[in-house]
C-alpha cells in the first residue's frame, strides 16, 4: 500500500458528490491500492446532512478510506490536498439569468482558488464540475497563482460520454467499442460534439465512425443537438439534474489525469487554451487531450469539418463573454 493522498470534494452533501464519493472510496479513481484521506467541504447549513454522508462512507467499510475530514472551513478542506473535485456551486434557479448564476459562482470559486493557493499542495490537480464549469475553473486558477494553470481543468467528460452512448446506440454496438469522441469549447449549450475523429471497433479492428454510419446527416444534426440538450432532457424527466452520470464522468476525468490515456486514444477536457484549432487563448476551452505522467497535451493535427467551424467560433465567443463578465464581478 502506498501512503494516503488527501482528496477534497466540495458540495460534499449534494447529489453528485453522493455518487462520486463511493467511486473514490472504492478505488475506481486513484487506483485499487491507493489509500485516501477524504476531505468533505460544504456550507455550514449542510453540516448535519454531511454528518449522514460521513456515516454512510464509514458504513461502506471500504479499506482504502483511512480518514474522513468533514468541514465548512476552506482552510481545513484544502490543506495538503493532491486532488480536488470542485462540485459545489450555486444551482440555476427559475427565472435566474446566466449572468446572475455567473456572478454568484465566480465569488465561490474565487474563495476556493485563494484557499487552494494558500493550503493545497502545489501539484494539486483541480477538476471543476460546478457550472459554469469552464469559467469557474478560469477564475479559480486566477486566484491560485502559485499553482500551474495547467492543473485546473473543467469537466466536459459527461458530454463526451453522452456522445459515445449516442453513437453506440445508433450503430447497435457496445459503448466500450466507441472511442475518440470530442467535445470542443464550453460545457454549455454551445459545446461542439464532434465524431469526425471517432473510431468504433466492429470486431475486425477500428474503423472511423463516419464510415460505419454511412451518413453524415445524423452527425451534422441530431447527434449534436441531442448531446447539447441532454442535461435539459434529464432535468425534464427526473425533475433533478444529472447526478450519477455526472459523478461517473468526474471519476473518469480524474482517473485519466492520474493514470494517463491509452495509446491512440484521447479524451475531452476543458483546459487552458493556447489558441490551438483557432480557439481563443487564455480561456478554459474543451479540447481532445492525451495524458502522460499527470500532464495533458492537446491532441494536434485533427481535421475540423467545415460545418463545425462556425460552431467552434460561437462557443469560443461565449467563453470570452463569460470571462469578461466574470472578471468584472471579481473586480467589484
Amino acid at each position: 500500500m502506498s501512503s494516503p493522498i488527501r482528496v477534497v470534494v466540495t458540495g460534499a452533501a449534494g447529489q453528485i458528490a453522493y455518487a462520486l464519493l463511493y467511486q473514490i472510496a472504492k478505488g475506481d479513481v486513484f487506483g485499487a491500492t491507493q489509500p485516501i484521506i477524504l476531505h468533505l467541504l460544504d456550507i455550514p447549513q449542510m453540516m448535519e446532512v454531511l454528518g449522514g454522508v460521513v456515516m454512510e462512507i464509514k458504513d461502506l467499510a471500504l479499506p482504502l478510506v483511512t480518514e474522513i475530514v468533514p468541514t465548512a472551513d476552506p482552510a481545513v478542506a484544502f490543506k495538503d490536498v493532491e486532488a480536488a473535485f470542485l462540485v459545489g456551486a450555486m444551482p440555476r434557479k427559475q427565472g435566474m439569468e446566466r449572468k446572475d448564476l455567473l456572478s454568484a459562482n465566480v465569488k465561490i470559486f474565487k474563495v476556493q482558488g485563494e484557499a487552494l493557493d494558500k493550503y493545497a499542495k502545489k501539484t494539486v490537480k483541480v477538476l471543476v464540475v460546478g457550472n459554469p464549469a469552464n469559467t469557474n475553473a478560469l477564475i479559480c486558477s486566477k486566484y491560485a497563482p502559485s499553482i500551474p494553470r495547467e492543473n485546473f481543468t473543467a469537466m466536459t467528460r459527461l458530454d463526451q460520454n453522452r456522445g459515445r452512448a449516442q453513437i453506440a446506440e445508433r450503430l447497435k454496438v457496445n459503448v466500450g467499442q466507441v472511442q475518440n469522441v470530442i467535445i470542443w469549447g464550453n460545457h454549455s449549450a454551445t459545446q461542439v460534439p464532434d465524431a469526425n475523429s471517432a473510431i468504433v471497433n466492429l470486431g475486425s479492428g477500428p474503423v472511423p465512425v463516419t464510415d460505419a454510419l454511412k451518413s453524415d446527416d445524423w452527425l451534422k444534426g441530431e447527434f449534436i443537438t441531442t448531446v447539447q440538450k441532454r442535461g435539459a432532457a434529464v432535468i425534464a424527466a427526473r425533475k433533478l439534474s444529472s447526478a450519477v452520470s455526472a459523478a461517473k464522468a468526474a471519476g473518469d476525468h480524474m482517473h485519466d489525469i492520474w493514470h494517463g490515456t491509452l495509446p491512440g486514444l484521447f479524451v475531452s477536457m476543458g483546459v487552458i487554451s493556447d489558441g490551438s484549432y483557432g480557439a481563443p487563448k487564455d480561456v478554459i476551452f474543451s479540447f481532445p487531450v492525451v495524458i502522460e505522467n499527470k500532464e495533458w497535451k492537446i491532441a494536434q493535427g485533427l481535421q475540423i469539418a467545415d460545418y463545425h467551424k462556425p460552431l467552434l467560433e460561437a462557443t469560443g465567443k461565449e467563453l470570452l463573454e463569460e470571462k469578461f463578465e466574470a472578471l468584472e464581478v471579481c473586480e467589484h
